[in-house]
């Protein structure tokens, strides 16, 4: 097996960590600190930035002013957004794009060279009513006159407040799924505050009789399960970095930190947990890998399961592995791993949101388990 990354995506990876390299996780504003909200809007400096690298543009196609890679070089660039806290809508945006790219058709290529210049920001509404039921099942769209009208809710659609149109899916009377990309300031449109875990301004978002025209929905079948992927890829992607940054943190606090004339990192108990957490990540890396390039090859794979399966295989490991790697870095730096001039506690504030948006690793593995049994074969 060969996971060296193509020169493009290296040189995407590279880009973002120049970027991100002048934001300082301690300087994130921190939900222990701020009552509500930590933010009006999100980090348009950074955002600034990130399109001018041409980094906001990696999904857009050449024709438009665009790379044109997939989802292996987005997840990339997000590992990297994960490492620093980036308070941007990266994932949603990017991942919105390449669905607009792939699905979206003549209709809205026109908007491809100014969502690739960051100039249009678009974020995604995928949580569903309440979080806990199918997205698509949130929204009906019934035919009008002059295109759709939609009705229903969406929970915790984040940056919602700072973006110029929310992307979502919704349901039809004969049970087709379609994406509706819908401006923020539309009639019928009423945006709810609700605060993230890690204290970022998200929206309960009300559609209400909200006219769409045909050229602003998506009825391309697969369009909702392509974006759903590439928003569940690129949250695993996040989990990872933030995984690795806060792993690195806690290797350089034990390594310096003393008990008993010793640094911590020379007993026994703290390098078995180290390298339990170690063990996490790596495997948290390679499941990522292998959905992400399932996802963007559309290979069968040798095992005739589908690329769900291994999206939800990633999906267990990232929501599980970047909650113990933050567990055991908080025990391990003690009290000063509290300390709010320290940065670890928004980086737990931050994995615990993570967590929250992947779901419940027993969840993937129910889900994972339907897809073994649907596929019998894959069993031997």
């Amino acid at each position: 097996m060969d996971f060296t990354f193509t020169e493009e995506q290296q040189a995407a990876a590279e880009a973002a960590r120049a970027v991100f390299a002048g934001v300082k996780p301690d300087g994130v504003p921190s939900p222990a600190l701020v009552p509500g909200a930590v933010a009006d809007d999100f980090d348009r400096p950074l955002w600034s930035r990130l399109a001018r690298a041409g980094l906001l543009s990696l999904p857009v196609p050449p024709e438009h002013g665009g790379a044109g890679l997939g989802p292996l070089a987005l997840c990339l660039v997000l590992r990297e957004a994960g490492k620093v806290l980036a308070r941007v809508p990266l994932l949603e945006h990017t991942a919105a794009a390449l669905t607009l790219s792939e699905h979206g058709g003549v209709a809205m290529s026109h908007l491809l060279p100014t969502i690739g210049r960051g100039e249009l920001v678009v974020t995604t509404a995928a949580h569903g009513r309440t979080g806990h039921d199918a997205a698509e099942q949130a929204v009906t769209a019934r035919p009008a006159e002059a295109g759709w009208l939609l009705d229903g809710t969406q929970t915790a659609v984040p940056w919602a407040h700072g973006a110029d149109r929310v992307l979502l899916p919704a349901h039809t009377a004969d049970g087709r799924t379609v994406l509706a990309l819908v401006p923020r300031d539309r009639p019928g449109v009423d945006l709810a505050d609700q605060v993230s875990t890690n204290g970022e301004r998200y929206a309960r978002l009300t559609l209400d009789s909200v006219p769409a025209d045909d050229a602003e929905v998506i009825t391309a079948e697969g369009a909702w399960e392509r974006l759903r992927a590439l928003l569940t890829c690129g949250t695993c992607a996040l989990a990872l970095g933030l995984g690795e940054a806060v792993a690195q943190m806690t290797g350089a606090y034990t390594s310096k930190r003393e008990q008993f004339g010793f640094p911590l990192a020379t007993f026994q108990a703290v390098a078995v947990q180290a390298a339990d957490r170690y063990i996490d990540l790596r495997v948290m890396e390679a499941t990522l890998w292998q959905a992400a390039w399932r996802v963007e090859s559309g290979a069968a794979g040798c095992d005739a399961l589908p690329p769900a399966a291994d999206i939800a295989v990633a999906k267990v490991w990232a929501s599980e592995g970047v909650r113990r790697v933050v567990q055991t870095a908080q025990h391990l730096h003690g009290g000063f791993g509290a300390d709010t001039d320290y940065p670890l506690h928004r980086y737990h504030a931050w994995a615990k949101q993570l967590e929250l948006s992947l779901g419940p690793a027993a969840a993937h593995e129910e889900a994972l388990g339907d897809l073994l049994a649907a596929h019998p074969s894959a069993e031997t």
